[in-house]
């Protein structure tokens, strides 16, 4: 792969990550309006892995807060002041990603074979969902269906909950619409604000909860695709570091603008794109 051709993977992951639009589906639409060839989901993961690195250094206290948890659930530094906050954040946190993991290992083990083919009239290759429905229509309808919830979400959801105020219910129910995310076209940051914000969390504090949730669940990924990557070849492998590289730094810059961003404006914008790109989508392919 060409560096420009990284660079553009990049730049779109890094900005599409965390803005409530669909990286996976802008990621799957970059050969279809460039001479490139298809990336390949290694690379996918690789830009994603780039994009968790930033939410670790955009949110390190955050990070802390739930890494003390998580330590506090084993004994260690179980008797600090805010350990039981912290202990149930965490706890939350890793409620709310067990039905990502299910619904990915449910895909592995080709659970939903039968579901694809006279659904989406696709076959699941080796379990890879993302693989096998790379195809426009079914993005344009998920960017329109799920930016239409977006725009009524925040339109009627009420601000009153900040991100320590979650509850093992609101885990769960952010951490169900995280799940639908592995449908390109859905976006994972966009649904799960779109979950908070019905649950009545702060627009601020709705993007804070769903960046901190894709942690463990982009990690995971991360994780499993490593040995692949590296199965796949140097040249693959040096390919998926600099795109992580890069993504990193389009995200971190994505992720500030954001966070100021929804301080001041409503998620209306991201709504009409959505929507218009959906509609464009359908029209002209």
């Amino acid at each position: 792969m060409t560096f420009i051709q990284l660079l553009i993977i990049a730049v779109v992951q890094g900005i599409t990550e965390f803005l409530p639009i669909s990286s996976s589906g802008h990621l799957i639409l970059i050969p279809t309006f460039t001479d490139f060839s298809d990336q390949g989901p290694l690379i996918d993961v690789a830009v994603h892995v780039g994009s968790l690195l930033a939410i670790i250094v955009y949110f390190f206290k955050d990070v802390l807060v739930l890494a003390r948890g998580g330590f506090a659930s084993v004994g260690v530094g179980a008797n600090a002041p805010n350990a039981p906050s912290e202990r149930r954040l965490f706890w939350w946190i890793v409620l709310g990603t067990i039905p990502a993991v299910a619904f990915g290992l449910s895909i592995k083990m080709g659970l939903f074979n039968g579901i694809a083919t006279s659904v989406f009239g696709v076959e699941i290759v080796d379990g890879d969902l993302m693989g096998s429905i790379r195809f426009t229509d079914l993005i344009a309808f998920n960017l329109i269906v799920y930016g239409v919830l977006l725009g009524i979400a925040d339109w009627v959801g009420k601000e009153i909950k900040q991100f320590e105020d979650m509850t093992w219910r609101d885990g769960l129910i952010v951490g169900l619409a995280q799940a639908l995310a592995i449908i390109p076209g859905t976006s994972r940051s966009g649904v799960t604000m779109t979950a908070a914000r019905f649950l009545g969390y702060e627009r601020v504090e709705a993007a804070r909860f769903s960046f901190l949730l894709s942690i463990p669940a982009v990690a995971g990924a991360g994780i499993l695709i490593v040995p692949e990557i590296f199965e796949a070849g140097t040249a693959l492998a040096w390919d998926a570091l600099v795109a992580g590289v890069l993504t990193f730094i389009a995200a971190f810059l994505t992720m500030a603008f954001l966070m100021n961003f929804l301080k001041k404006a409503s998620m209306m914008v991201f709504v009409i794109y959505r929507i218009a790109m959906g509609c464009a989508l359908l029209y002209f392919f």
